[in-house]
């Protein structure tokens, strides 16, 4: 019975030193806080803090780890060359999981965020797994990593924009977008005929 209060205990230490990051995070860029302000704000002691992260850089590497994990849970089971899946559900799929997120997302994409934490969502899904839903088997493997890194930057800066604007579509109406734009660019806004 006694592990399960420890585990309850540790899970709400690091739930409030993560609540006091992401609050400064609000604020300013990583480097410019301290453990001892973390400490201060979340009300422990620096001790806690040390038994659970090597610095708040590592806390902050620990919550991307969490999400880089999510992400990939998002993809599981999504076989890329599989014909029968639809595109938009696995972008939906992924969008949803920002929205319930839509905070920790804001601060990790934005200018106090990390560089890092935006390559390494690039890399977890991969330019392999996109090209053949863009269904473009001419381009050759250097054109197409260039091809999938175009398209995501774009997908991530409606991904901010959403987030910055609150949110206001939907999910499917951003995943939508994204999409539309992705296979048929800017002639995709002149006809109404739905992505599939």
């Amino acid at each position: 019975m006694e592990p399960k209060k420890v585990d309850r205990r540790v899970k709400y230490t690091k739930m409030v030193i993560r609540n006091s990051l992401i609050k400064f995070l609000k604020q300013k860029p990583i480097t410019k806080i301290s453990v001892k302000e973390l400490c201060d704000d979340a009300d422990i002691n620096r001790a806690t803090f040390y038994a659970h992260y090597l610095d708040q850089y590592d806390l902050l590497q620990q919550i991307e780890d969490e999400v880089i994990n999510d992400v990939i849970h998002c993809l599981e089971g999504c076989d890329f060359k599989d014909e029968t899946i639809i595109p938009i559900e696995i972008t939906e799929k992924i969008l949803i999981y920002i929205e319930e997120n839509a905070e920790l997302f804001d601060l990790l994409l934005n200018s106090n965020g990390d560089i890092k934490f935006y390559q390494e969502v690039i890399r977890i899904i991969g330019w392999k797994h996109f090209i053949p839903i863009l269904g473009n088997e001419s381009l050759n493997e250097e054109d197409a990593e260039y091809v999938f890194y175009f398209l995501a930057s774009g997908a991530v800066g409606v991904i901010q924009m959403w987030l910055k604007n609150g949110m206001k579509k939907t999910a499917k109406e951003i995943a939508e977008l994204i999409l539309k734009t992705a296979f048929k660019g800017r002639s995709s806004f002149i006809s109404s005929e739905p992505i599939t």
